[in-house]
């Protein structure tokens, strides 16, 4: 946390993505954290130079330093640590770490989804209310709903955005073309073991440890509601 709401220097990958030395700090303390204590498994992050050793190991570390490295840079609470393990392409287990929010999601596989310790009870029921996705997103399914949907103010860790379906904040999220596998591995398992899903717009969940790590258009809900936000952001156009 000595990093954050502090004079950080800053850069910018392709895309005028920013990178922080907070990012670097915090994925070189993973590094030696986790490739010490599990030296077989591989290692997919997003500030580190990819390798393709990682696609001929079962099992691979898959970890974004900060997600939502804007808002941090902004002094926004809304970031996280996120970090997953992989298995044959599953994510199997995974911690999202928000330490300005004093919040930390936790899952492994059919042992249920926690938060701050306590489990999270699982989500049921097909009805959606409200929705969160990125700031365009957001303009886009205000627009096609004509107030039909509470959109909640724009989020700036689209990890952190898949946490709140878990956590019953919001009902349904929604990500644009390009999330990376270390944007969502970890809220992807943490959703699961609530009782959600993330999937794609034709209702399948993403595979992890590819060659290429972005994805097309995503989703998540309550497993009883994902047909139906299928339904909404097909008919609304606006996820595409």
């Amino acid at each position: 946390m000595r990093y954050f709401g502090a004079d950080n220097q800053v850069w910018h990958k392709h895309g005028n993505s920013p990178v922080s030395e907070a990012d670097f700090a915090v994925d070189r303390f993973l590094t030696e954290t986790l490739r010490s204590a599990r030296p077989g498994y591989g290692w997919l992050s997003e500030e580190t130079e990819d390798s393709d050793e990682r696609l001929s190991a079962s099992r691979i570390f898959v970890v974004d330093p900060i997600d939502g490295t804007r808002g941090f840079i902004d002094g926004r609470k809304e970031w996280c640590i996120s970090v997953a393990v992989v298995e044959n392409g599953v994510p199997v287990a995974g911690v999202l770490e928000c330490p300005a929010l004093s919040e930390t999601y936790a899952a492994a596989g059919g042992a249920g989804a926690r938060l701050n310790g306590r489990r999270l009870e699982r989500l049921s029921g097909s009805a959606i209310a409200s929705v969160t996705a990125s700031r365009k997103l957001n303009e886009a399914i205000s627009a096609s709903q004509g107030g039909a949907l509470a959109v909640l103010p724009f989020v700036p860790s689209l990890a952190y955005r898949l946490a709140m379906v878990a956590g019953r904040k919001v009902d349904a999220a929604f990500a644009k073309p390009g999330a990376s596998e270390w944007d969502i591995a970890a809220a992807d398992i943490i959703l699961r073991e609530a009782g959600g899903a993330l999937v794609d717009l034709d209702g399948v969940q993403p595979r992890y440890n590819r060659p290429a790590t972005r994805s097309g258009p995503l989703l998540a809900a309550g497993t009883e509601a994902v047909s139906s936000v299928i339904e909404l952001a097909k008919s609304g156009g606006f996820l595409h």
